[in-house]
């Protein structure tokens, strides 16, 4: 069995860190049942000084989502403490019975460690009744039936901090084989760990092995790649706005897009920015600073009530929208811990279509417009085809339309 990632291994003993480390991981846990992004993109994205103890904790709690709930509600602990939410009693009580103890003191310490003995006897009485003997064993199988299915590290050149020739050579220097321009999709399947290509369609992505990691790399951490999928940089590369074009990126956050737009407009022209959550976009700005973006204007604002008759838009013809999607159709996400019925639901789904709708609508409202790019992470008709089908009987023989493979852009 493979060797899991185990955050309290490498937790520091400061109790004050270790305390901010449950809050955000217990944040985290909250957007991704809001499907408010990927657990990566989150992760990642939040600012927080040791990103793998983050994502390890996230993802250990997330495999364990199950029986915590489970255990949370035999003990009666949110009922009987009151003021504790239950993202944070999931984090606490999985270093508690799961993880190597809690690493943090004061209050939190205190109330679960009250409830310690009515945890334990609960997950002993949990394992007789399902049988087993190992915490492990308690997991759910679908999250183990997803490790036989991996991605390769797709890596995009930051062209706005660096070029093609000098990243690949820093990467040679370092010990990587690169075997040049890969023919076919078979050329990513055989990658081993010291191994890379580029990309056959798009010229600025580099693709690794699937378990290379580079978040601690000097190229991610100075901004001269992004760590960002082939699908994630479709939508940027179709649109293809010419350098001084006016373009708006209506549902921004967390900024990959938005980046790869401005390497693609040379930081020449306006690139306005639209989000309506607050800490998104501010972590967004701290990812675009890093990545050299300077043609941008951020708006903490809903794309929906954006005035497209305001003249500061008026040479606006290039439009992205990512709108927020059931997020179905991403490989190897570990959200789906914690998705149930209801993620797919017909009535779920009717609901982000309305949205997707009016956005599409919306985006075709500015004056100038020529070209929308409409991207989903959904696999799920009612966001894709029907929308676009429903835009264009409105819109008659006004627009224009194709499909293109990956991440489900029109």
């Amino acid at each position: 069995m493979p060797r899991r990632s185990t955050w309290a291994e490498t937790v520091t003993c400061d109790p004050h860190r270790a305390m901010a480390l449950y809050v955000k991981a217990a944040a985290i846990l909250e957007q991704v049942e809001q499907k408010r992004g990927s657990v990566k993109t989150l992760v990642y994205n939040s600012g927080h000084q040791n990103i793998k103890q983050l994502f390890a904790l996230v993802c250990e709690t997330l495999k364990y989502t199950p029986v915590l709930k489970e255990l949370i509600s035999t003990t009666n602990l949110l009922k009987e403490e009151k003021k504790l939410q239950i993202n944070v009693a999931k984090v606490l009580v999985y270093d508690l019975l799961f993880g190597k103890g809690l690493k943090c003191g004061g209050s939190w310490k205190a109330l679960i460690m009250k409830h310690r003995s009515q945890l334990k006897s609960a997950l002993a009485r949990l394992k007789v009744k399902r049988k087993v003997s190992r915490n492990e064993d308690l997991i759910e199988t679908k999250v183990s039936s997803t490790k036989g299915c991996q991605l390769p590290r797709y890596v995009r050149v930051n062209l706005l901090k660096n070029n093609m020739e000098d990243v690949i050579d820093y990467f040679k220097r370092e010990d990587y084989t690169y075997l040049g321009r890969a023919t076919s999709v078979d050329d990513l399947r055989h990658l081993t760990r010291k191994q890379f290509i580029c990309d056959h369609h798009l010229p600025e992505l580099l693709v690794f092995h699937p378990k290379t990691d580079l978040h601690e790399h000097f190229l991610y951490t100075a901004g001269h790649i992004i760590l960002q999928d082939k699908a994630s940089c479709l939508p940027a590369y179709l649109l293809n706005p010419p350098g001084g074009s006016h373009v708006i990126d209506a549902c921004a956050a967390p900024g990959n897009k938005t980046s790869h737009l401005a390497a693609i407009l040379c930081n020449k022209g306006k690139l306005f920015a639209f989000d309506l959550d607050t800490k998104r976009l501010a972590t967004m700005g701290t990812l675009l600073l890093r990545a050299g973006v300077t043609c941008h204007e951020l708006a903490n604002q809903d794309f929906l009530l954006v005035d497209a008759s305001n003249p500061k838009y008026h040479d606006v013809k290039h439009i992205l929208l990512d709108p927020s999607c059931s997020g179905s159709g991403i490989v190897n996400r570990l959200n789906q811990l914690t998705d149930d019925e209801s993620s797919s639901s017909t009535q779920r789904l009717q609901a982000l279509a309305s949205f997707q709708r009016k956005a599409l609508n919306h985006a075709l409202s500015f004056p100038s417009v020529e070209r929308v790019i409409y991207s989903t992470c959904s696999v799920h008709r009612e966001e894709n085809e029907d929308v676009v089908e429903e835009i264009l009987q409105q819109h008659g023989n006004q627009i224009r339309y194709a499909l293109s493979s990956g991440d489900q852009c029109w």
